[in-house]
């Protein structure tokens, strides 16, 4: 089987897909979403994301057959909270992945419960629309360290030759409290050191990711890395393959600019 390529896609603000003005705002990343598509070996046995939205005290891995929706925004219009993304879950993968979690000596559960977040439905919908591909996901853990999460990434590396296309699901800037023109200039600083770091060889670029808060505007870009952590597994699960910027936008909100990366050979 071809070895899949990982993506740390930035997804975007709450569930745009459905409401129209936000749809346009987003137009270049929902056609990065249709390229990511487009542009894999083959199509996905079953799709892996690990959400900015979901954390957990140790890895938790997602096992419901059918998992169902978790709603985690505010303040949106009604119809938002009626969305139905059904793609079924992975049991059986996702069992082979806490056992190769495990088997790194990382700290891991099983999770029968868990559902969808917007971190993970909003892109998969815009990629399989038809909500036929299979789909589950991984938890960040608790204190974000970014060894432990390129860890995690290098633990689910074999995936890739196992057809399941691993996508860290998070936004290049996320700070929720400067938004509009005063997320200008740190979210284009941060965005152009982050380029340039992804573009480094792959010990350096480790490193790099591992040492994070010393870039620019890291802590006004991130205030809580949430969303930048599902960067540390794609990357892990790619350590040596070269990161090509997907998607770039600018000025989205007023000000934020943002980024998403592909990692394969």
């Amino acid at each position: 089987m071809t070895r899949m390529p990982t993506y740390f896609i930035s997804h975007g603000g709450g569930p745009w897909p459905w409401m129209p003005d936000w749809r346009v705002m987003f137009k270049n990343l929902e056609a990065s979403f249709v390229q990511m598509v487009k542009d894999l070996p083959e199509r996905p046995k079953a799709i892996l994301m690990i959400s900015g939205h979901w954390e957990e005290d140790s890895f938790a891995v997602m096992t419901n057959p059918n998992p169902p929706m978790v709603y985690d925004y505010h303040g949106f219009p009604p119809h938002t909270f009626q969305i139905k993304y059904q793609a079924p879950g992975a049991p059986d993968l996702a069992k082979r992945a806490a056992d190769l979690i495990a088997a790194a000596g990382l700290p891991v559960k099983l999770d029968p419960k868990q559902g969808y977040d917007h971190g993970t439905f909003v892109p998969a919908y815009i990629m399989y629309p038809d909500a036929d591909v299979p789909l589950f996901q991984i938890s960040l853990r608790h204190g974000y360290s970014p060894a432990e999460h390129l860890a995690l990434g290098r633990a689910l590396a074999p995936l890739r030759d196992e057809g399941v296309l691993i996508v860290g699901s998070g936004l290049s800037y996320h700070n929720l409290r400067l938004f509009g023109p005063g997320a200008k200039e740190p979210s284009e600083g941060f965005d152009k050191w982050l380029n340039a770091a992804l573009a480094k060889a792959p010990a350096e670029r480790t490193k790099d990711m591992e040492n994070w808060e010393q870039a620019p505007y890291a802590r006004i870009s991130h205030k809580e890395e949430d969303h930048l952590v599902p960067l540390f597994v794609a990357l892990g699960a790619a350590e040596n393959d070269k990161a090509t910027m997907v998607y770039h936008d600018k000025d989205l909100f007023g000000g934020v600019t943002a980024s998403s990366y592909r990692f394969d050979a």
